[in-house]
């Protein structure tokens, strides 16, 4: 059977690809040093993935992970040793149910060598009285301690942050481990934008799936819904709005916004804590990554040069980014309205003034 014709030889510019996407800072030069921008997967490799953090995030994640057989490979890490044997016990339990997946564990990462993929979830609890900003700095004192062995132990893996805040800390990862940016990235909206995508589709009646919908800029209450880019089934949806003569504010975008925002802390008023969410959202993070598949993805990334984001300040925050094997390879030319571009600068702003009270700018 004859093979369809590809788009260039049916006339169709290659320069197309750089018209929809750009690269992130360093790609390049990453690749020029043997760290290729978009290398293949390898036949017969055992995938190895490493989670950091035995809480309810880190097993959520281990678990979904273990049951979408995305590992030849679980290690988990935790300082608490008796916790740790324990979820490790419980899953290996579940054998006869799995698929075969070798399960180890460890409060030395020396179990973590050779992964492929290291998913960072242990953060300290902020303290009664504490402030975010003193929070953060014992988690940079945490990290300290986590991010190095990783490295050391995994200098070809991908580096994925899932703590909070995780744009903030993303940074800390990339500067601590010594890794090229497209092989450190952050969870970070990539959860939201699900959400905002199910609150889009149940009031529309449609598969979520067939909802492209984004939040992006910093995880959290400040997070920029991109309303200018919304599609259902491939039809815009505020321009759709407007043919149609429906009637929408500004404020009312802004309330759906926030219901987004809010979600996460109904469920922790609701249960103490997220877990089941983040498991799934990361796991997909995971398939995308490992498995090469190009999927576009909202995650924490390093955003300098992009959206009006002065290159010189080295700040991760989300955006859409095609994700594979080596992590981030291109970044969508995506289309901000003049109010998303502000929203997303000043979100850009707020986190480079923290970042230069942690004393890891060079």
């Amino acid at each position: 059977m004859k093979k369809n014709s590809s788009l260039s030889e049916l006339g169709f510019s290659d320069a197309a690809t750089t018209a929809f996407f750009r690269q992130i800072k360093d790609v390049a030069a990453a690749a020029a040093a043997g760290d290729a921008a978009d290398a293949p997967s390898r036949p017969n490799h055992r995938i190895k993935i490493s989670v950091v953090g035995a809480g309810n995030v880190g097993m959520a994640i281990a678990q979904t992970i273990l049951t979408q057989d995305l590992a030849d490979e679980i290690a988990l890490v935790d300082a608490k040793p008796e916790k740790l044997q324990g979820e490790m016990l419980d899953l290996q339990h579940a054998a006869a149910f799995l698929p075969r997946v070798r399960i180890m564990s460890g409060t030395d990462y020396a179990v973590t060598a050779g992964s492929d993929l290291a998913i960072v979830t242990a953060g300290a609890r902020q303290l009664p009285g504490e402030t975010r900003l003193d929070l953060l700095h014992r988690n940079v004192a945490l990290f300290r301690t986590v991010v190095p062995p990783l490295a050391q132990h995994s200098p070809d893996a991908l580096l994925l942050v899932v703590s909070n805040p995780v744009d903030v800390l993303t940074y800390v990862a990339w500067k601590l481990s010594g890794f090229p940016p497209n092989r450190v990235i952050g969870s970070g909206t990539n959860l939201d934008s699900s959400r905002f995508r199910s609150l889009l589709a149940d009031h529309l009646e449609v598969n979520a799936q067939d909802v492209q919908a984004y939040m992006v800029g910093e995880h959290g209450d400040s997070s920029v819904a991109l309303w200018s880019s919304i599609s259902i089934g491939g039809v815009p949806m505020l321009s759709s709005l407007r043919e149609s003569d429906v009637e929408f504010e500004q404020a009312v975008l802004e309330r759906i916004r926030k219901a987004v925002v809010g979600s996460a802390y109904e469920v922790i008023r609701l249960k103490g804590y997220t877990s089941w969410a983040i498991g799934y959202s990361v796991a997909s993070l995971a398939r995308s990554l490992l498995r090469n598949q190009h999927r576009i993805h909202p995650i924490s990334l390093l955003a300098s040069g992009f959206h009006g984001i002065p290159d010189d300040r080295e700040v991760f925050l989300s955006l859409p980014a095609v994700l594979g094997r080596s992590g981030v390879i291109r970044i969508p030319s995506v289309q901000l309205t003049e109010e998303e571009g502000k929203r997303l600068r000043k979100s850009a702003q707020t986190l480079w003034e923290i970042q230069q009270q942690l004393g890891l700018a060079n």
